[in-house]
Parts: C-alpha cells; sequence; structure tokens
C-alpha cells in the first residue's frame, strides 16, 4: 500500500484558520451562525474552527455534533442487515432561523452532506446551510459543492483519503492511499 502524506498539521491548521476567516467574511461576522460537526471527524473539525473564529471575532459560536446514521441512503450496503447504532437524532442545539455551517472532514460523492442537510431540515428551518470540508477530493454523485474548502485533492476512484486527527487517531495528518 502506498502511502503520501498530503497536509501535515501545520498544513491543516493553516487550512482551518484559512476557513474560519472565510466564514467570518461570507457572512459578515457569525452572528446568527452555528457549526454543526459531521460524527466523527466533523465535530473535531468544528471545536476547532469555533476557537479560531472565537480568537478572530472574540464571539463564541455554538457547536452541534450530527449523527446522520439514520438519514444515509445506503445503509444497507454499509451495515449489511444489522440494524444500524445511533446515538441520537436530535441536534443539541437550535438552527431554526440559524445559518448553519455543517463541517466534515472529507467532501466524496456528497451522500453524507445530503444526509446532514436531510437531518438539519427535519430539526428546524434554517435561513441557510453552507458546507465546511478540510479535504475536497471530487467525484460527485449529487450537485453538492463546499463554500469553504481547506484542500483540494484530486484523486482516482481506487485511490482513498484518510484524516488523522489527534482526538481520534493520536496522529495529525491527511494521507492519500491506494
Amino acid at each position: 500500500m502506498q502511502e503520501t502524506v498530503v497536509m501535515d498539521e501545520q498544513m491543516m491548521k493553516r487550512a482551518l484558520t484559512r476557513i474560519a476567516h472565510e466564514i467570518i467574511e461570507r457572512n459578515k461576522g457569525v452572528e446568527n451562525c452555528v457549526l454543526i460537526g459531521i460524527k466523527t471527524r466533523g465535530i473535531h473539525l468544528a471545536e476547532r474552527l469555533k476557537e479560531r473564529i472565537e480568537a478572530i471575532e472574540s464571539v463564541t459560536v455554538p457547536v452541534g455534533e450530527l449523527d446522520i446514521t439514520m438519514y444515509r441512503d445506503d445503509l444497507e450496503k454499509k451495515h449489511g442487515t444489522g440494524e444500524p447504532v445511533v446515538h441520537n437524532k436530535e441536534l443539541s442545539l437550535q438552527v431554526t432561523d440559524k445559518k448553519v455551517i455543517v463541517v466534515d472532514d472529507v467532501l466524496y460523492t456528497g451522500r453524507t452532506v445530503r444526509a446532514a442537510m436531510d437531518a438539519i431540515m427535519d430539526n428546524g428551518r434554517p435561513t441557510q446551510i453552507q458546507l465546511a470540508v478540510l479535504i475536497d477530493r471530487g467525484h460527485r454523485e449529487l450537485p453538492i459543492r463546499a463554500d469553504f474548502v481547506g484542500k483540494n485533492i484530486p484523486t482516482s476512484s481506487e485511490e482513498k483519503i484518510r484524516v488523522e486527527l489527534k482526538e481520534t487517531d493520536k496522529n495529525e495528518q491527511v494521507t492519500i492511499y491506494k
């Protein structure tokens, strides 16, 4: 298995700082904004964005965690015949009349984001939904585009992207492998 590091810890920090600035600029501040991290790594990235936004604007942005398991359209394929374990379908924060910024590690087919939008809409009616991702690797199956991207990494469908975060993997890097 050939593995190449495409983002190290410093590159990841810079990308998240840039995304935080872009979020502030696009929304003319962060009033009425909430960050929603898609479980598992998206929540950690959302927390990091919250910290950066707070350092820049001196304003705390609410952060929520989203488990999209029950909203996936590939449950059968992904989990076989057994029922998936769902931790919580409810969001821990209010999304009605808010600008929701969905945060995830990798944007690939767009199916995870579609599931996240369904889950958010089941929990309220935001004024807007935006998408922030650390990595956009292409190969969309749905017409979904990220508003904020840390790095575009064109891949073949045989290649995989692995995002490692200290909170979940004890390491801090993005690798591409076959």
